[in-house]
């Protein structure tokens, strides 16, 4: 897989422990080299240890902070240790909103990673009538100072199938854009406004179901500065909403629907479709009728690369969308597929296939056996209502490449949602599980009635390979023997219990997961303490392996890109990590 395009600088972290240690790891960008660590103790350095193979080291006796350098280089990159095992990002949003989704990116061009936050207010799902408060986007440097605040506006509906905003360098010139749909009133982040200020397309009337939805007026697409918050450039969105009775289907429940839920169904995502500069896909439909528009930002101009409509293909490709997406060269050319659910499409913006296994939920793609060449696709399908009928497998595993079903099950069965992780060293390759099915091997095979208690996130936090479960501010490992999650990390909910209708939702997904510091742990950013700040936790236990930067493998980076698309999903590699 080529390396996804960046050049952070910042990664050395220094966390205490609770035994009174401090826990230092770095990042390694290239297999094989060495590092010299020296510690800073009232601004003076002292060698540690040189020549060190490994990216963690936990210090017995502590210091003010610490320098890793390359080894035998002059000069490296130093960091403090933290007051405490997460770093405090205070944030300020609006009267009534909480901190929702997040992105990352160097905006700014300084080699560090800013946060770009999706504050949330008054919500609603698409199929739920009602009005909703402005999505409103702002940037944060990890001090906690604030760069811009975007405010969609009243034209814009509050929801997590509405606003997906893409947060990457688009142009190569070493900063982030931010790109989302907007409208009519939206507000940038130096208070120009896109479009007619007084235009107010919100479906007024309580009594119908199209209560609370923007269904008429203009709709855009905005590449905002990653920097200053402005709009660079504002385009039609492609393809429009008309008809909205147009986009039903064989997917889902095989309804339709002239109220607005299917019509306003968006994803989106960032992809190398020539395999060298990154195009951004914006997307429309997941029920029936599926739109795909690749645009390309270059020299401060978006221009359309291609457009997929499964509207154009005999309805061969039709319904099968799903609440998530994924980006991955499934056919080893070097370029980016949409593996859009239940089909992909290639790099040229044709379909390369279809599986027919419909709308879902949940999907995953990567090397999940690695006894197999290429990489594999595993789909969790909804069947309900009239879809019940077709006995269309619940979950099950495909050749990413043909789509060819190596195995599946549960025909006709509803299983909503499922997971993905290597949990149990016992077995080559991924685990694979649900709430009712039971816990498998990547080849199919029931290993435990019994699963961890998470169906919705898994992360890598401690020092082995295997990955780790999360759910509502707990990290959790699988024990294989037991057949029982037992909790390693515990962090602070940000409301008392007595409270938590107020936050309801909050918990569930981390607000983002991603290799941002120190090694190839994951970070775990979440809402801290009444949501007037994000902390960013990081693991204080040591590792004796050693992978690159996963930052630097591109299907997860672009998988941290899409985080906040829909229904999340934590970011996958394009490999099964092993050391070599």
């Amino acid at each position: 897989m080529v390396a996804a395009a960046t050049n952070l600088a910042a990664s050395l972290v220094a966390v205490p422990t609770e035994e009174g240690k401090v826990m230092v790891n770095w990042r390694l960008m290239s297999e094989g080299q060495k590092f010299d660590l020296y510690r800073i103790e009232k601004g003076e350095l002292t060698v540690v240890q040189k020549a060190v193979s490994g990216t963690s080291f936990l210090d017995q006796s502590g210091a003010d902070g610490y320098e890793v350098r390359k080894a035998g280089e002059a000069q490296g990159e130093r960091a403090m240790v933290w007051p405490q095992n997460y770093l405090e990002i205070p944030i300020s949003p609006p009267e009534g909103y909480r901190a929702g989704d997040c992105s990352v990116g160097d905006l700014d061009g300084d080699g560090e990673f800013e946060l770009i936050v999706h504050m949330v207010g008054k919500a609603h799902d698409n199929s739920h009538a009602g009005l909703t408060t402005p999505p409103v986007l702002d940037a944060y440097k990890l001090n906690g100072k604030r760069l811009w605040r975007i405010d969609l506006g009243k034209n814009i509906r509050e929801g997590e199938h509405y606003t997906q905003f893409m947060v990457y360098d688009l142009d190569g010139d070493g900063r982030a854009e931010v790109a989302c749909k907007t409208a009519d009133g939206t507000k940038d982040g130096q208070g120009k406004i896109i479009g007619d200020p007084h235009a107010d397309w919100v479906e007024k009337d309580e009594q119908s179901l199209k209560y609370g939805r923007i269904l008429r007026g203009p709709e855009f697409l905005t590449v905002f500065d990653g920097k200053t918050g402005s709009a660079l450039t504002t385009v039609d969105y492609s393809p429009g909403r008309d008809p909205i009775n147009g986009w039903g289907g064989r997917g889902g429940n095989g309804g339709n629907d002239s109220y607005g839920n299917r019509c306003d169904r968006f994803l989106a995502c960032v992809a190398y479709l020539d395999g060298k500069r990154p195009s951004l896909v914006m997307c429309r439909g997941v029920y029936g009728r599926t739109v795909m528009v690749a645009w390309d930002w270059r020299e401060g101009k978006l221009t359309k690369r291609w457009t997929f409509d499964s509207k154009d293909s005999k309805n061969e490709y039709s319904g099968m969308g799903g609440h998530s997406l994924a980006v991955a060269d499934v056919d080893g050319d070097g370029k980016d597929e949409i593996v859009y659910q239940a089909m992909v499409v290639d790099d040229s913006g044709v379909g390369l296939f279809s599986t027919g296994r419909r709308h879902g939920d949940t999907l995953t793609v990567g090397d999940l056996d690695p006894q197999r060449d290429g990489l594999e696709l595993y789909l969790v399908t909804e069947n309900e209502n009239k879809t019940v009928a077709w006995g269309t497998p619940g979950a099950g595993l495909h050749s990413a490449r043909t789509g060819e079903v190596i195995w599946s099950h549960s025909k006709g069965v509803d299983l909503s949602v499922g997971l993905v992780a290597d949990i149990d060293p016992r077995h080559l390759g991924y685990e694979v599980w649900d709430r009712w099915t039971g816990l498998r091997t990547i080849k199919g095979e029931v290993i435990s009635k019994k699963t961890p208690r998470s169906q919705g996130w898994v992360i890598w936090w401690d020092g082995d390979l295997l990955r780790e479960t999360y759910g509502f501010y707990s990290i959790s490992k699988w024990d294989w023997n037991e057949e029982r999650d037992q909790t390693i990390f515990q962090a602070e909910f940000p409301f008392q219990r007595s409270s938590r209708s107020r936050w309801r939702g909050v918990g569930r997904w981390p607000n983002l997961t991603a290799d941002l510091l120190g090694d190839w742990r994951e970070e775990l950013l979440l809402l801290g303490p009444e949501g007037k700040s994000l902390r960013l936790y990081t693991t204080p236990i040591p590792s004796q392996h050693a992978l690159p930067w996963l930052m630097s493998d591109r299907q997860y980076r672009l998988s941290v890109v899409l985080q906040n698309v829909v229904y999340n999903k934590a970011p996958q590699l394009s490999y099964f990590p092993q050391e070599k």
